[in-house]
């Protein structure tokens, strides 16, 4: 087996690529773009495929440096903080916890189903457990917490390679429900965003004419973005001295959020980025390369020995989550258009993870219009609320199969 180690310049370059892969296919096959299909995840799924190819046929291992995929998911982050205006956070409360509502339901059912379907196939309990929210709504940073205490305790030994596997799978899964979901919903209730005019949280419209994106503009987007990464460093610090450790991106979410509500008030002509095309394009340009080096980084060939009994159980969860998306989420969040991209972005959050949500959001408002609630409340519950839950979650179920 010959293994080629790719450096970060290598890892960045093939990443691109696999955006410019993504795009040529949606530009080719009409479903990819009639069911909005994030180029990063079909150009990251064809990549991690041609790998797997190469893998299994001439022996060759392709292994990536991606230390420079945590930096991009925590400007993307801090992108979407700068765009969270006060008055659109006032109104998103209700909405708010209306989600993180549904959504911490939903941990209930989710685990309900890996029982279910493992008892029915005659698997030990816990794995039906670690195909359903411990890998599915935590993703893979919760499997790799997880797993060590399902091997030790509850005798499942291969506990990490089972979550990997799920949460691997449902992050492909999650990225490609998302845009169906949404659309059919806006088709089935004739919906539309309130103002058709405005610019997006993350991307360019399609087709949009006369986008103002110059030297300065990005200039000052790159400036604020630095300085509010610093200060969402520290904020971390200080909170992690309290004795809550948050992931950085969450930090500096939060920091993006207080520099663009209060900096405008104090300093009154420091141009701050918030809403404008350069701030967008950059968020789109991170989500996307990292969501690609997430992908195509995908040793698919690992999961192989998997079996049936786990892709069972994942489509299981598929049918799950896609009912509860439209018949519950959607309902609840007031069957708007906005309800129909947080829905697109939920179907992300319960198979895969926040990044892919925002994908799945992305995609649909480049193509519908904007909806800047959705690009506020979903990040909150998906890369915050929702682990905190989660934990609390799994350890009762863990409890009640004991």
């Amino acid at each position: 087996m010959d293994i080629f180690l790719l450096d970060v310049r290598q890892t960045l370059i093939v990443a691109i690529l696999v955006l410019y892969l993504g795009k040529s296919l949606t530009k080719q096959i009409k479903f990819l773009q009639d069911f909005n299909i994030p180029d990063a995840v079909s150009g990251g799924v064809l990549a991690s495929l041609i790998f797997a190819i190469a893998y299994a046929v001439f022996k060759v291992q392709i292994e990536f440096s991606l230390n420079i995929r945590d930096a991009l998911l925590i400007i993307f982050f801090t992108a979407i903080g700068l765009s969270s205006k006060l008055k659109t956070l006032l109104k998103g409360g209700k909405p708010l916890l209306i989600l993180l509502a549904t959504a911490v339901s939903y941990l209930f059912l989710q685990n309900l189903m890996g029982l279910g379907i493992s008892a029915l196939m005659g698997l030990d309990l816990p794995i039906g457990l670690l195909s359903g929210s411990v890998s599915l709504s935590g993703g893979h940073g919760t499997v790799i917490a997880w797993s060590p205490i399902f091997r030790d305790t509850y005798g499942i030994a291969n506990a990490s390679e089972i979550g990997i596997a799920s949460a691997t799978f449902g992050l492909v899964l999650g990225g490609i429900i998302g845009g169906p979901i949404a659309k059919w919903l806006i088709i089935r209730n004739q919906l539309s965003t309130d103002n058709p005019d405005q610019d997006l949280t993350v991307g360019i419209k399609h087709r949009q004419k006369n986008v103002k994106i110059d030297y300065n503009t990005m200039l000052n987007s790159f400036l604020v973005i630095a300085l509010t990464i610093g200060l969402g460093i520290k904020l971390n610090s200080v909170v992690a001295a309290l004795g809550l450790r948050l992931p950085d991106f969450v930090a500096c979410l939060l920091a993006g959020i207080i520099l663009t509500n209060t900096i405008p008030l104090m300093f009154k002509r420091f141009p701050m980025p918030s809403d404008t095309p350069s701030l967008a394009l950059i968020s789109d340009v991170c989500l996307g390369l990292f969501l690609a080096m997430s992908l195509m980084s995908l040793q698919l060939w690992t999961l192989a020995g998997m079996g049936g009994s786990i892709a069972l159980l994942l489509l299981a969860q598929v049918f799950l989550s896609t009912l509860y998306t439209i018949f519950v989420v959607f309902p609840a969040m007031g069957r708007s258009y906005n309800a129909a991209v947080i829905s697109a972005g939920y179907s992300g959050l319960t198979l895969g993870a926040t990044p892919t949500a925002i994908a799945n959001m992305t995609a649909v408002t480049e193509q519908f219009g904007a909806s800047p609630q959705a690009f506020i409340i979903v990040p909150l519950v998906g890369a915050f609320f929702i682990d905190i839950a989660n934990a609390f979650v799994i350890q009762n179920f863990l409890n009640f199969i004991s």
